[in-house]
């Protein structure tokens, strides 16, 4: 995963409330179990809409999201987090989240920054004409305006969007220390090496018969 620190740039000025995982991508996307290419599925019916703000030209490749309340809903689809990365968005600011959806944004390298309303409507304005920045470092968003607004973060999942660490990039990182345990069991409960070793012999005659 890559690491977050800053997102800064245009904002899709968006705002809409209680939209859920379907509107993010429809399910006949969900077919694949591959990250790649879901961003050409991402509000694929929003984008059918003449005039639509995703396929503004002034937002093109914008990546920061101003949404509304409850954004997220639905169903638990993680395909909704790929196809935001997909299509390059690194941080999705509203009032709230789903929870489920909260998650797998932090498992995907996204920044889901809660803000009150009025914090939020300030946004929607000032990022129709100005870049607008999230920045982990400082805990803030701010804006060209001189705008700043303080957010907060699970410790713990700050630390892990800020050095690219997802549930692998977790495990390897206490490498050395499972090593040291593994060996340590092995001195300390030899049996149990021979009883696996056992166990692999008994699945190896039973593929022979």
């Amino acid at each position: 995963m890559t690491p977050v620190t800053t997102v800064s740039g245009s904002a899709y000025p968006w705002g809409a409330k209680n939209i859920d995982t379907d509107v993010i991508i429809p399910a006949h996307w969900l077919k694949t179990i591959s990250r790649a290419g879901l961003g050409r599925g991402a509000f694929e019916t929003v984008r059918a809409q003449p005039g639509n703000i995703f396929d503004d030209p002034r937002y093109a490749g914008a990546p920061i999201l101003i949404a509304g309340d409850n954004f997220g809903c639905g169903s638990s689809r993680e395909h909704a987090a790929w196809a935001l990365a997909d299509m390059g968005i690194r941080a999705v600011i509203a009032p709230s989240f789903s929870d489920i959806f909260s998650g797998n944004a932090f498992k995907n390298g996204i920044v889901p920054v809660v803000l009150p309303q009025e914090a939020v409507d300030r946004l929607l304005e000032a990022a129709q004409d100005a870049p607008v920045t999230v920045d982990l470092e400082t805990m803030t968003v701010t804006t060209a305006y001189q705008d700043r607004f303080p957010f907060q973060l699970d410790p713990f999942r700050r630390q892990c969007l800020m050095e690219g660490l997802d549930e692998v990039g977790l495990t390897l990182a206490r490498d050395t220390a499972i090593s040291k345990f593994e060996g340590a069991m092995h001195e300390r409960r030899p049996w149990i090496e021979e009883r696996r070793g056992y166990a692999d012999v008994a699945v190896e005659g039973a593929g022979r018969t």
